[in-house]
């Protein structure tokens, strides 16, 4: 078992193969092993990690998100908190909670989304995808809306916008009005059977899988707002890009069969099938050589922006406090790789030969929900 220390701040390495209460080796699949990930990136997980996965279960039933039965079944299971605990090491215990709450309900919206598509509900998500906006523009405003996802949502981001000046809010929310946008985008490609082009699939992809919003919440975990001239630096830049790019495309690898199971349309494999010709088989091959030579370019990535991080302590305190929260932030991307990697091989998300039937997940309400 894991030693979890008590107290804030505190970096503890995790089980190497599970962040399960009751921890077993896992076995990954060739196809998918890194060994450059499970040598390389060591593991961590935050020492809250334990309340977080009991508060973020409550959180679920509190606000309805899933049903009691599925929350008991498969929350645990599903290790979304795990995922959170392994990535924004050093955060307050009280940011680290609400980002794993948003989380969470990231992972519900997503579903929500996804059989709004298979039960061809067009304007149940229309409607969702207008009140989505208005509670990201007044949260406080939709705190008790009707639909449990909408009510959610200004929660967490009531939660997420109060560690940081306006103007980190503002970013934060234009990022996820895009997020919106691009979710809206993938809604008409399935429903009209539209396999996007790789070039255009991947610039989708990176609002799909909301590269800036997981970026954006480092620095709330580091403890103060980055300016501008640091965020868009090309050292600080790349690195957060390719700790992202590296999340999705090892994504889309892991849940090719899911998605092929369910008439996706959205995935690397499944672009590179339709436009560039590909076999399924030639198809993992590319994706796991993209995957890897994200790793390599992000490795010299990271030295890059460590070296940027230092050369901002200039002696003042100002200065200090800059090259802190860089390298706390970059640190964070490389925890990015190993939770990431893991994540996907402890989920039930992912085990689709496990389900009844390969196009629905067994932990989704797939009842006409947003219809009523």
């Amino acid at each position: 078992m894991r030693q979890l220390a008590a107290g804030r701040g505190l970096f503890v390495p995790a089980f190497p193969h599970s962040t399960t209460s009751t921890p077993t080796a896992i076995a990954v699949p060739p196809s998918l092993s890194l060994p450059v990930i499970e040598a390389a990136f060591p593991r961590q997980l935050h020492p809250y990690w334990p309340r977080l996965q009991e508060n973020t279960r409550t959180w679920l039933l509190e606000k309805r998100l899933m049903p009691a039965d599925k929350v008991a079944e498969y929350a645990d299971g599903l290790c979304y908190t795990d995922l959170m605990a392994g990535y924004y090491l050093g955060a307050p215990d009280a940011v680290l909670q609400a980002i794993a709450d948003f989380s969470a309900w990231f992972f519900v919206w997503d579903d929500r989304h996804d059989r709004d598509i298979v039960h061809r509900r067009p304007r149940a998500w229309r409607r969702l995808r207008f009140r989505l906006h208005a509670a990201l523009d007044s949260p406080r405003d939709h705190l008790h809306h009707e639909d449990p996802l909408v009510a959610a949502f200004a929660d967490s981001m009531v939660r997420l916008c109060s560690y940081l000046p306006r103007t980190w809010n503002t970013r934060f929310a234009g990022h996820f009005h895009e997020v919106i946008e691009a979710y809206d985008r993938e809604f008409r490609n399935r429903t009209r059977g539209i396999i996007p082009p790789v070039g255009e699939y991947l610039a989708l992809r990176r609002l799909t899988f909301a590269h800036w919003i997981w970026t954006d919440l480092l620095e709330p975990c580091a403890g103060r707002e980055l300016p501008d001239r640091i965020r868009k630096h090309p050292a600080y830049w790349r690195a957060a890009l390719l700790s992202q790019e590296f999340a999705a495309w090892y994504n889309d690898l892991c849940s090719l069969p899911k998605e092929i199971a369910g008439d996706e349309v959205h995935n690397l494999g499944i672009s590179l099938i339709k436009h560039e010709g590909l076999t399924l088989e030639e198809a993992i091959r590319e994706m796991r050589r993209l995957v890897e030579k994200c790793v390599d370019a992000f490795l010299v990535a990271e030295a890059d922006a460590l070296r940027f991080a230092d050369g901002l302590d200039d002696g003042s305190a100002r200065g200090k406090e800059l090259s802190a929260a860089v390298r706390a932030c970059v640190r964070n991307m490389r925890n990015w790789f190993s939770t990431v990697y893991w994540f996907h091989h402890e989920s039930g998300r992912y085990r689709v030969d496990s389900w009844d039937d390969r196009s629905t997940p067994p932990y989704v309400n797939n009842e006409a929900a947003g219809e009523k």
